[in-house]
């Protein structure tokens, strides 16, 4: 405990220094108390001429002899009384708090350690104190036999007794690998020879960790149970195949080790070796009885860890020798669905060669194909260097499965490989399976799609919300329908403002007037969605969209009731605000805060669609609102112009199917920029 300098008897100045602060945290009891006697003399010496000090000495002695002495407790309570801390403590001063430790052994051996500050500036290095050590400890680890049978003889020398860290001196000599050492220990005490440390250690499990194969040898001749486990459940025999020791190993079977124990985790001896991809080790746990397909407390059998792994060596030993090639772990994985999702090509191709079954799905659904089309391209996945590199992997994993998996297993998994590899942007693997014939309208089964709040079905979908147009435009190419989701994909395109997407999707004929089930609207959808893009506003208007329903208000010229809006936390990410009513208008949402910008030229725009309306009064306020926009509120004066009445009938006529063709329709060029609006002067 750190302790302080605190009121002094007769002191005027309660404190000590702030510097002092540390230097009473190393003195016993007794020093401090004397540090309270000089202190309070001092203290009535030099206030002496003041009337204060007066006052204070007239009920203290002046001698020292006089000085009654304060009991232990009064006094530690003054001294370790700590002071305020300064409001602004000095920044040259080293808050020793905050100093941090560290210990390194120099090139010579020299064993050192560093001060520094929090932030790494170093203060000060210098060579570690020299610990004590137990002389038979220092025998044991200097190998100096004859000091250690001179200790042995004194009486005083308890070889059983443990140190601070729970170890005798043969657990010393097994980690040092101090064989001599051990035969002397076991001379004078061979009941030892099995003792543990705090952490269940045997002087075997420390020998073999540290690959003394001497001394292995000379504890299991000397008896050592080779089957005690740490706390960990680790035999010797399995810190040897974690070592990939092939003669310890082949020791401890000599001495009738148990070759099927499990440690805590559930792997066996034979799990270690195989994920060490060690054949030999393996060979000889098998000839010792080691069960093939033992399981781990998850499921997993060897075979599924050299799947996971990529260890061919130690899969085709596997396979040999009667490892069921399709068992699955707690999860449902097989060694085909780790290989997959790892990223093995050659493991993937051999265990299809040994007919591995590519349609048996996990607990989650999914096939093998499913996992190797998502994978690769994603930071986190276990593919190897660059993101090129795996790609190439997972697709040559891909081609792999794909005659190998049935198109009617992957239509019940409820899920195509098509939407994962779109929502990974797997552009290549995209295109291989649109190739081999999978479905580009396969949909999500109801159970999948509530997995998504919009409730997303296609694999268009997929790519679209990506603002993948590649990728969009092949699904597309493919016959992939624009219309199929709840959502359409051609409001995602809007409002991300995509035009490339959007122009896609139109050609290949997503509805322009798509409306959204869960918010009715008096119009179309796709007209609230892109009111800050009027280049992609005009461009709906052009493929058909209906503006006329933009005028059809249930209030007319009367007041309208003020707007309530509902703002949620799915409207703040669409960047759309749910209006209260039942069914919203266009003058309620181009009223918006969001939109009544834009209100005069969007509405200029719609103008240009329609032939005679009439406004309502929220719109007349709103086109009020701003001088510049007089000329629009003209614009909506009945009666429209004939050419603007005109050119609605001829595009009514021509039909919206043939309007994107229509410069190749025989007529005058002049007509057809008439038709397109391109008489105009106006950029939108």
């Amino acid at each position: 405990m750190a302790a302080t300098g605190g009121p002094i008897l007769g002191a005027t100045n309660p404190t000590v220094n702030y510097e002092d602060f540390y230097v009473y945290g190393y003195m016993s009891d007794d020093e401090l108390m004397q540090l309270a006697i000089e202190r309070s003399l001092t203290e009535t010496h030099n206030n002496s001429t003041t009337s204060s000090a007066e006052n204070a000495r007239s009920t203290i002695p002046q001698s020292r002899t006089e000085i009654p002495r304060p009991s232990q407790h009064q006094t530690l309570q003054l001294a370790l009384t700590p002071p305020p801390c300064p409001a602004n403590p000095p920044r040259d001063r080293k808050d020793q708090l905050s100093v941090i430790v560290s210990h390194f052994v120099t090139g010579y051996g020299k064993r050192m350690v560093a001060y520094r500050t929090f932030d790494g500036t170093l203060i000060e290095v210098k060579p570690e104190a020299e610990e004590d050590v137990d002389p038979v400890v220092k025998a044991i680890r200097e190998g100096d036999i004859g000091t250690l049978r001179r200790l042995i003889k004194n009486v005083d020398c308890n070889l059983l007794m443990p140190n601070e860290y729970g170890w005798i001196p043969l657990h010393e000599a097994a980690h040092f690998g101090q064989e001599q050492c051990i035969k002397e220990l076991l001379r004078v005490q061979p009941g030892m020879i099995n003792k543990r440390t705090p952490k269940d250690q045997t002087a075997l499990v420390l020998a073999v960790v540290r690959e003394k194969q001497e001394c292995v040898a000379c504890l299991l001749e000397k008896g050592a149970d080779p089957d005690i486990a740490n706390k960990d459940k680790e035999t010797p025999l399995y810190k040897a195949c974690e070592k990939e020791n092939a003669a310890i190993v082949a020791m401890l079977l000599n001495h009738n080790a148990m070759v099927n124990k499990s440690c805590i985790q559930g792997w066996t001896a034979l799990h270690e070796a195989v994920c060490r991809n060690n054949v030999e080790i393996c060979e000889m746990l098998v000839k010792a009885g080691a069960k093939i397909s033992t399981p781990n407390i998850y499921g997993i059998t060897p075979i599924f860890v050299a799947a996971q792994s990529g260890n061919i060596d130690t899969l085709r030993f596997l396979l040999k020798n009667g490892a069921d090639i399709n068992s699955q772990a707690a999860d449902g994985a097989t060694a085909l669905y780790e290989a997959c999702k790892n990223g093995h090509v050659e493991i993937v191709e051999f265990l299809l060669s040994q007919k591995a079954d590519a349609n048996k799905p996990g607990k989650t659904g999914l096939l093998p194909i499913h996992i190797a089309a998502q994978r690769g391209n994603n930071g986190t996945d276990l593919f190897t260097f660059g993101s090129a590199h795996k790609t190439d992997r997972a697709l040559q994993i891909v081609t792999m499965l794909i005659p190998a998996t049935s198109k009617s297993r992957v239509r019940r998994c409820g899920i195509s490989p098509l939407h994962l590899a779109a929502e990974r942007n797997r552009d290549e693997i995209l295109e291989v399976l649109i190739e081999s014939g999978f479905d580009v309208n396969a949909m999500l089964s109801e159970d999948r799609r509530t997995m998504y709040e919009d409730h997303r079905s296609t694999t268009l979908y997929f790519s679209v919300i990506n603002n993948n147009i590649e990728a969009t435009r092949m699904l597309l190419q493919a016959g992939a329908n624009p219309n199929l989701d709840t959502f359409s994909p051609l409001l995602i395109a809007l409002r991300q403002g995509c035009m490339s997407t959007m122009t896609l999707l139109v050609q290949h004929g997503a509805n322009v007037n798509a409306y959204i089930p869960m918010h009715p609207t008096t119009f179309p959808a796709t007209i609230m969605f892109c009111m800050k893009y009027l280049v992609m506003l005009k461009y709906l208007m052009d493929n058909g969209c209906d503006a006329l329903s933009c005028f059809s208000c249930v209030h007319g010229s009367n007041p309208h009731p003020p707007l309530k809006t509902i703002h949620s936390e799915r409207s703040y990410r669409d960047n759309q605000p749910i209006l209260q009513s039942t069914c919203t208008q266009f003058c309620e949402v181009v009223s918006m805060d969001m939109y009544s910008r834009w209100a005069g030229p969007i509405i200029d725009v719609l103008l240009d669609y329609v032939g005679e309306v009439k406004l309502c009064s929220r719109l007349v306020e709103q086109l009020d609102s701003y001088p510049d926009w007089a000329s629009i509120k003209e614009k909506a004066t009945p009666p429209r112009p004939l050419m603007q009445l005109c050119r609605l009938k001829i595009r009514q006529l021509i039909g919206n199917h043939r309007l994107n063709k229509i410069k190749k329709l025989p007529v005058p060029g002049r007509l057809i920029k008439f038709l397109n609006h391109e008489e105009r002067t106006k950029d939108y």
